[in-house]
């Protein structure tokens, strides 16, 4: 008994590996028929390429310009901002003058420190919102530079025909890129070009 139930173990266990080796072997034999009947998908071999993006940035002239506009912006706010402050300052002293040689009543004194308490108000909400504004016309522009490089690249992508075109940063996602996919420097090229040629227009 314990014999045959051995045997029956035993034929089982081999139909099941038969059957298994059977049933791969016939997919992929499936599998190349499909990639025959797919072959724009499959025949095409993949290819990749990747650019580096702080190399870009550094040399893009349309990143310089737009730093240099931002850096501008950013100057005339701040000499704004001081230019109401030094004014503040020089009431608020004034006030603390009069105040010290008895040249205000209690209720002139009260009327003033009230006014330079709004007024220091308005300058801490002025300096937020030009904060604001700084920080939402970078993102204008970063967001501008962004869609003027993927614009490009799709179009140089038409000859080339990559599949993927990758992004390499100091500390980003992609570890390591073959130099021989490296197309920075034409990428590059191709960018300065058109953003000089948009310029001329």
């Amino acid at each position: 008994m314990k014999k045959t139930n051995l045997i029956i173990d035993i034929v089982l266990g081999i139909a099941v590996v038969v059957l298994f080796v059977l049933h791969f072997t016939s997919g992929s034999k499936k599998a190349d028929i499909t990639r025959s009947k797919g072959e724009s998908v499959v025949s095409e071999q993949f290819s990749a390429a990747w650019v580096n993006i702080d190399t870009l940035l550094n040399y893009y002239d349309m990143y310089y310009d737009m730093k240099l506009e931002l850096e501008e912006s950013g100057k005339k706010k701040e000499a704004e901002l001081n230019a109401k402050s030094r004014s503040f300052e020089k009431e608020a002293y004034d006030f603390q003058d009069k105040v010290q040689k008895g040249l205000l009543t209690r209720s002139e004194a009260q009327q003033l420190q009230t006014d330079l308490a709004a007024k220091e108000q308005q300058l801490y909400q002025l300096r937020d919102e030009m904060r604001l504004q700084l920080a939402e016309e970078e993102q204008v522009k970063l967001r501008q530079i962004h869609y003027s490089i993927t614009e490009y690249l799709r179009d140089f992508n038409a000859d080339k025909g990559y599949h993927l075109i990758l992004s390499n940063s100091f500390g980003g996602p992609l570890l390591y890129g073959n130099p021989a996919n490296d197309i920075t420097k034409e990428v590059l090229e191709g960018l300065n070009k058109r953003y000089a040629d948009s310029k001329k227009k």
